[in-house]
This record gives C-alpha cells, structure tokens and sequence, in this order.
C-alpha cells in the first residue's frame, strides 16, 4: 500500500511506538496525519498534522474522531490503531472495571475502528494497521490480561482475512507484532516491573511498521528473534515453555518483593 498523499488517523501518536511511526509518515510526501491521544499537546507539530484529544476506549469519542477525520480530509485511506497499556499483576481478585477498561481500550477500539473503516470505504483501497504484540501469539506471567486482549486481535484477525477474500473488497489489515519496547510503555504497567527479554527501540518497531504496510505484509513481525522463535518452537516444542518458565521466575521474583501483593 502506498502511503504518500494519503490521509491518515494514529491512535496513540503522542508517544512510544506511536510517536515514532507519526516521524516516519511525515516523509512521504503529501501526507495528512489526525492524531488522537489522551494528551495531543505532547503530538509532534507540523503542517502535516492535527491532534485532537481522544479516550479511545469509548465508542462515543471514536465516531467523533471518525467524523472530525471525514469532515478534514473527506476520507480515510489509513486507519493506525496503536493506543494500548498493560497491567502487570498477579490477578487476585475480581474487578470487572479493570477488565473491561484493558479490553476495550487494546481489543474492543481496534476492532470497532476496522470494521467501521470497512463500511466507510466499502468499494475502494484503504488500510487498517493494529498494533498487536508478541504476547498475543505467547503468553507471560505478569501479563495475562494484557495477553489476552492481543490474543484476541490475532484470533480476529486471521478469521476476519478469511472472510475478506472477495476480489471486490479492497481493505488490506495489517497486524504489528512487538516484542517488549523500550519505551515507558512496560514501566506504566507498574513501577519496577521486570522488562522481558528481549527488547527493541520503538524507532525499529516504527520502521517495520512503514516497510511492512509499503510491503502489503499481513503480519508484521519487527524482530527477527520473534520470527526465528516461531520458527524453532514449531521445530523444538520445549523452546517457548523454557523461555516462560525464566520469566515465570522473574515474576515470582518480584512478587515476593512486593510482599506477595498483587497489581
């Protein structure tokens, strides 16, 4: 997909991974950015760009974004999805609340943005990019809610290609897979909180984003240890539990820091 003269919606661009592929779409020529963040004041400024503040978590303020991007630009040819958090806890008690803030902020705005982008250009090209993660395809300890809820993109994304293979339709999804960023993205989820391993700059997390929406690639995978793990856990089965279990120690680790106490 082309990205030069296109215009374009970024979910949280005001930082991290965000921020980077917001300084990599200014160098296509022609392009218009409607940024939307929790707080658009920290958003890069340029000719190129607008920041509006958005709590992408609601449906109310999402539609609103989508008719303030149509009423600027009189179309949408790129849909970026990429505000997220994460929790780092040991899950001890129930709180709904919790739950349902994650998800519908990392899965439910996703989804929501995709489909309406879908019925909005129904008849021509236009793209979709869902910042997923690593720990969508395998889980850690610390991090099962915030597991889930990229599981839970990749399992709608593979069903939503498969029923998207007319000739006449014209989407192209694009599904990024980060492994741990060194951004303050992991350090928000709790202070202290042990960072897995590996890690990368959101500088070549944004790089592959670019290449891979250019390249058409469906998935996205921005390190090459990532792709070479999948690789080898389908060869050697007992590659990812290992890994697991040495984060498995890192968390219990910290937990008992903490007192035993939860997130």
């Amino acid at each position: 997909m082309r990205i030069a003269h296109k215009t374009i919606v970024l979910t949280g661009g005001a930082s991290g991974i965000g921020r980077e592929i917001l300084q990599k779409l200014l160098t296509f020529k022609g392009v218009r950015v409607l940024v939307a963040d929790l707080q658009p004041d920290q958003v890069i400024k340029s000719h190129q760009v607008e920041a509006v503040r958005c709590d992408t978590s609601s449906q109310q303020e999402l539609d609103g974004l989508f008719d303030l991007a149509l009423e600027r630009f009189g179309q949408i040819d790129l849909f970026i999805a990429n505000a997220g958090f994460a929790y780092y806890e040991k899950t001890e008690q129930e709180d709904w609340g919790r739950m349902e803030r994650i998800y519908r902020t990392n899965t439910f705005s996703p989804i929501y943005c995709a489909h309406k982008m879908a019925r909005l250009n129904k008849g021509r090209e236009f793209g979709v990019m869902v910042t997923a993660s690593f720990m969508g395809i395998y889980s850690l300890p610390g991090y099962s809610l915030y597991s889930s809820t990229k599981a839970a993109l990749d399992s709608w994304a593979s069903a939503y290609r498969l029923e998207n293979t007319e000739k006449h339709e014209k989407g192209q999804l694009f599904i990024l897979y980060p492994v741990a960023t060194r951004t303050n993205f992991f350090g928000a989820a709790n202070s202290g909180v042990p960072v897995p391993w590996p890690t990368q700059l959101p500088e070549a997390v944004a790089e592959a984003a670019i290449q891979g929406i250019l390249g058409n690639q469906s998935r996205i995978f921005p390190s090459r240890l990532s792709r070479l793990t999948l690789f080898l856990d389908r060869v050697f089965p007992g590659t990812m539990p290992a890994y697991q279990a040495v984060e498995q120690f890192k968390f219990r680790r910290w937990h008992r820091q903490r007192g035993g106490q939860g997130g």
